[in-house]
């Protein structure tokens, strides 16, 4: 995956891409296009080489329920996926509630269906140390080495940040990589993140709660080698979002066609497999609020 030096290069770039793109608005009517083809992009929550294969049977399912051929696109990270429907190269977008936001406001992507995990619509981020670190408490990890996924993740970066920042008084995502953490290490992945703290390569991993149970296989001890510390507030769950260009006819059916996957096992083993989803349910622009009020604090205090 692509390193993102810092989260003002991923912010000023989406704001360049999308001046950029302003002046061909034109040429795809907002809510009129029924392309071709459909693409559906995706990110491994996790390092995958076979995701491209796992969803391969979710976009033929979809295929045959819509009349349209779809096509599953593996991205690098979501700053690529956002910029791909941005571009309109993407339709139907697999984004946590971060790349939501930036899609949102930079390109009017919509926001239709989210996860559903464990009855919840909301999760949590937390912080996971070695059990045998003597790292107690958020407090405890200044000076230490930060792992985290991806800087358009939400539960991987931008809330434990925005966490930190306002608790150890730092104004910027910036100073707080600097001046409280030692180093930083963009694992890629969650689970990877989690392993770089395992293997002793970082101190902390910032993932989505509990990234541990997802690496018992592998690891069968990691439950008692590591300990999660604490959590942050709760966060809406990653979305199925569409481009503004779509027919809203055809947003309505992909939205109906993926809530009709509730009832099909095949296709929400699918869905469990690739981001742990158990179901999918309705969203609406209003529930990440909470995610835009989080943005806006990082944004201020960013320079572009």
């Amino acid at each position: 995956m692509k390193k993102i030096y810092g989260l003002a290069l991923m912010l000023a770039l989406a704001f360049v891409l999308a001046a950029c793109g302003s002046s061909d608005e034109g040429d795809s009517a907002e809510g009129s296009e029924t392309p071709e083809t459909l693409v559906m992009g995706f990110v491994p929550s996790q390092d995958s080489d076979t995701i491209a294969d796992t969803v391969k049977p979710l976009a033929d399912e979809l295929s045959d329920v819509l009349g349209i051929p779809v096509e599953g696109k593996v991205m690098v990270d979501y700053n690529s996926l956002v910029e791909a429907m941005g571009a309109n190269q993407v339709q139907i977008g697999f984004i946590p509630a971060f790349g939501y936001v930036l899609a949102n406001e930079q390109y009017g992507v919509e926001v239709i269906l989210k996860s559903e995990r464990f009855g919840s619509g909301t999760y949590k981020a937390q912080y996971v140390v070695r059990a045998d670190s003597g790292i107690e408490s958020l407090e405890d990890l200044k000076g230490k080495r930060w792992a985290y996924a991806d800087k358009g993740s939400t539960s991987g970066y931008l809330f434990p940040a925005n966490q930190l920042m306002q608790e150890f008084g730092y104004d910027s995502a910036a100073e707080l990589e600097t001046d409280f953490f030692s180093n930083t290490l963009p694992a890629g992945g969650h689970d990877s993140a989690a392993i770089a703290v395992y293997e002793g390569d970082a101190d902390v991993a910032t993932t989505f709660d509990d990234v541990r149970t997802e690496l018992e296989g592998d690891y069968p001890d990691v439950m008692d080698k590591l300990k999660v510390i604490g959590y942050t507030e709760e966060i809406p769950n990653d979305t199925i979002s569409v481009t503004k260009e779509l027919d809203d006819e055809l947003v309505q059916k992909i939205k109906d066609a993926f809530l009709g996957f509730n009832e099909n096992e095949d296709m929400i083993k699918i869905m469990n497999d690739v981001y742990n989803w158990d179901a999918i349910i309705e969203a609406s622009d209003e529930e990440y609020k909470v995610v835009k009020d989080t943005y806006k604090k990082f944004k201020d205090n960013i320079e572009l």
